[in-house]
């Protein structure tokens, strides 16, 4: 009996040293190969089962790619589909130039200390991407489009608060503004921030305005993201990033979100290539077109007189019947060109045609539509 159970141990003892041994030397050889799942008792081929490396790729979750920058594979790529990435608007790039030289002016003039404006990024990102990966503390401006009848949205952070409060009061300059932790922003601050976003909301409006007439004006100042909800958390919106450089290393970031249901009313005119470019305007064919334009024939009605009557007189109409119409030789006659009136004669003759000579000029009248 003893020597049955001792036989049994080690025969288990050796499949089991037998199977790791093989399991071993099939990670040897294969590597990062997929493992194969044994075929079932119906006889079906065997199924290959994806391995972790293979399921990241297909989620676009390369960890290859990762190191290299953009995700654009996997879900990742479907989910970023919808996305209209800056670079399909060129005239975005003229527009923001442009604030960015204002800019700089406008706030030496309010500061009276040298001020440095860079563009720092232009991206397209997700509402609700933004919000969760804004740094607090930090006040947010919610301003108001108003010929394009949307929001758009200004961020800036505690450092350049900070470094602009030190600057208008008065603050010592040997050290760089650091944010108090645990005090919310007072009135003081807010009200310097808000002279500072109403300047540049002014310069984005005239920036714009070679390009579309656009008024910003200031709506509401706020200091928690969720309160700042001005589209839907998974629209597109275009981020302006702007980094301010200050005096004795000072200054800070100012964040322009324009969400592109915003730009949507001038889509076609961000599509430009360059300022004023009119798209499918030829110069030689409009020519070619008036000049052939004005040589074709069109018909002309001269109008002597005008009459109604009743359906009954028109069908009692018989060979030889006589209309009569109230009108002499020197009456002024009408010439009509497709319905249109367009000036008004004498009767005549020249030789043996019958002639009419024109008083007025040709009268150009544009149709009035009445809704």
């Amino acid at each position: 009996m003893a020597e049955n159970e001792g036989t049994d141990d080690q025969a288990a003892a050796d499949e089991w040293a037998a199977a790791l041994e093989a399991e071993e030397k099939a990670k040897a050889e294969g590597g990062d190969a997929a493992p194969v799942a044994a075929a079932d008792a119906g006889g079906d081929a065997p199924q290959r089962i994806l391995n972790q490396d293979e399921i990241d790729t297909l989620l676009g979750f390369d960890t290859k790619k990762d190191a290299g920058g953009d995700k654009d594979d996997g879900i990742f790529a479907i989910m970023d589909k919808s996305m209209t990435a800056y670079e399909k608007l060129p005239m975005l790039e003229v527009v923001f130039d442009r604030m960015v030289r204002q800019l700089a002016t406008s706030l030496r003039n309010f500061t009276s200390e040298n001020v440095d404006v860079v563009l720092d990024s232009m991206v397209s990102l997700r509402f609700e991407d933004y919000l969760n990966s804004i740094p607090l503390p930090a006040l947010l401006v919610v301003f108001r489009a108003v010929e394009w009848e949307n929001f758009g949205l200004v961020t800036v952070d505690s450092s350049q608060i900070y470094s602009m409060v030190d600057i208008l009061l008065g603050g010592r300059k040997a050290h760089r503004a650091m944010r108090v932790e645990g005090r919310p922003y007072t009135t003081i601050e807010q009200d310097i921030v808000k002279r500072m976003i109403d300047i540049v909301l002014a310069e984005m409006s005239s920036a714009f305005e070679p390009l579309s007439p656009a008024t910003f004006l200031f709506d509401r100042l706020e200091s928690n993201p969720r309160f700042v909800t001005i589209t839907r958390p998974g629209n597109p919106v275009l981020l302006v990033r702007f980094r301010v450089d200050m005096i004795e290393d000072r200054g800070g970031i100012i964040e322009v979100l324009l969400p592109h249901a915003t730009l949507e009313p001038i889509h076609d005119l961000l599509l430009q290539m360059f300022m004023g470019e009119n798209f499918g305007q030829d110069t030689v064919w409009e020519k070619h077109l008036g000049k052939e334009l004005r040589a074709t024939n069109v018909e002309v009605e001269a109008i002597f007189d005008q009459k109604t009557v009743t359906l009954g007189d028109i069908m009692s109409l018989k060979v030889g019947s006589t209309l009569l119409l109230d009108c002499k030789q020197e009456d002024p006659i009408t010439l009509r060109c497709g319905g249109i009136p367009v000036t008004t004669g004498s009767l005549g003759r020249v030789e043996d045609k019958i002639a009419i000579s024109v008083h007025e000029e040709i009268k150009r009248k544009i149709r009035e539509i009445t809704l």
